[in-house]
């Protein structure tokens, strides 16, 4: 299938939308990829890897993706499945020892997708705020003697311990660290190359640092992140690209033409298996993928959050598309930010690419009020506002009439529905201002001069 024609555009105005956002947000930095069919289309990166030192954020700074370990861990234990080696009901005490009996009788299909009623954290999780390092080994086994919090198959509850469990089967299988294993059998062959389930980092990898957020000091601190998660990597000690993990859940899909996983594991991988019914949000949980819906495009994937970034990638397969988007800071915006991105590709599906009429028609003005977009897509132009998540939602669209005159032929009834919108030229022909009903936006270096020039 040949790349869908209204892609290009859409995946164009990702960037120039997410760099508005990070100016009107003042977030340290963000890395984002899109895959359309397990082909990496858009791969970049905004702002700054420590804003401190000034160190300029790229594409192959790598991030703690955190709970992304989880489908790591889950396409691991898939595979030993495929090989003979376990099957998603055997219990966890078959594999390992010393468990609480209501823990021991868990099966790994539940630990998987968070039924097994394990607690989330233990007693003491003061490693997610770099108080203590993270439980090793045998501070994990100690809390596993511990009884489950609630009866299992009762409903959906996350667990990172009952991550941690799994991760001791797979060692209990294969005889190898964790780390080792998944590295050499699920990262590698997967082709992905700036991955790996902890630190520390290869030579000459570069990891973005962390970033407080700005609220407590008016500044933001920096988390370095280089903090081993030891027993907790099953459940979230990943360290990677948006790139690659692009890459990995692409190839996660049932249809993917490549995967380290037989079509039958990845249907059992991300099929929904338990819905959050007390979240805010409509999600569901598979074997290590989250499931939600950006309007009626339903995408599984998974999210991250470690000190001082969240994270979130997500595949949508009535499209194909696999979107990772990353951020170095506790509140960062890889949430927001991609279900914008995702509204971006739906709204471009919808109308197409934009016609000879409307395509010179693109670009951002600029008012006291701050930045408006016109987006052309099919044959109309959006008068998108990138200030906002989803910068197409509910805004006014134009007919272009003439090359330089349009009309505003639907708006909100505040707006200028109706109305006239002409652009203005110099002698030379160059568009120096678009005058949009009753007011005119300029270029940014036009609009700078004359807020200063007027005010200062």
């Amino acid at each position: 299938m040949t790349q869908p024609a209204w892609l290009a555009p859409a995946l164009a105005y990702i960037p120039e939308w997410l760099a508005y956002q990070m100016r009107v947000t003042e977030q340290p930095g963000v890395a984002v990829a899109i895959a359309h069919r397990g082909k990496l289309l858009l791969n970049t990166a905004l702002g700054h890897a420590n804003s401190k030192t000034g160190e300029k954020l790229t594409p192959s700074h790598r991030f703690r993706v955190a709970s992304h370990s989880k489908s790591f861990t889950s396409a691991a234990i898939l595979k030993l499945r495929e090989q003979g080696r376990l099957k998603l009901d055997d219990t966890a005490g078959q594999y390992v020892a010393g468990l609480h009996p209501d823990i021991a009788v868990a099966t790994i299909s539940q630990l998987l997708s968070h039924t097994a009623g394990i607690f989330r954290d233990g007693l003491d999780s003061a490693y997610w705020t770099g108080r203590i390092e993270f439980a090793d080994e045998a501070k994990i086994r100690k809390d596993l003697t511990l009884a489950p919090a609630i009866d299992p198959n009762t409903r959906f509850k996350y667990s990172n311990h009952g991550f941690a469990l799994a991760g001791l089967v797979i060692e209990a299988i294969t005889g190898e660290p964790y780390n080792t294993w998944v590295q050499r059998e699920i990262v590698l062959p997967a082709g992905l190359t700036h991955t790996t389930p902890d630190v520390p980092l290869p030579a000459k990898a570069k990891l973005a640092s962390g970033h407080s957020n700005k609220v407590l000091l008016g500044r933001r601190v920096i988390f370095p992140g280089t903090q081993s998660t030891h027993a907790l990597a099953s459940a979230t000690g990943f360290v990677s690209t948006a790139s690659d993990l692009a890459t990995f859940f692409a190839q996660l899909a049932p249809n993917a033409k490549t995967s380290i996983l037989s079509k039958a594991s990845r249907r059992e991988m991300t099929r929904p298996q338990w819905k959050d019914a007390y979240s805010a949000l409509d999600r569901a949980y598979g074997l290590g993928t989250i499931h939600g819906a950006h309007d009626d495009w339903a995408w599984w994937g998974h999210s991250g959050g470690f000190q001082g970034y969240i994270t979130q990638t997500a595949h949508v397969p009535s499209q194909d598309l696999t979107l990772s988007v990353l951020t170095n800071a506790v509140d960062g915006l890889a949430h927001a930010w991609l279900d914008g991105a995702l509204s971006i590709l739906k709204r471009f599906a919808l109308e197409g690419p934009p016609t000879e009429t409307t395509q010179d028609w693109t670009g951002r003005w600029w008012s006291t009020w701050g930045a408006t977009d016109l987006v052309a897509m099919g044959n109309k132009v959006l008068v998108a506002a990138p200030a906002l998540f989803q910068p197409f939602l509910k805004v006014p669209e134009l007919t272009v009439t003439a090359p330089d005159e349009a009309s505003i032929t639907l708006a909100g009834g505040f707006a200028s529905h109706g109305e006239p919108v002409r652009r203005l030229r110099n002698k030379s022909g160059k568009i120096t201002a678009v005058h949009i009903a009753s007011g005119t936006a300029y270029p940014e270096a036009a609009m700078a001069k004359d807020l200063t020039t007027r005010y200062e």
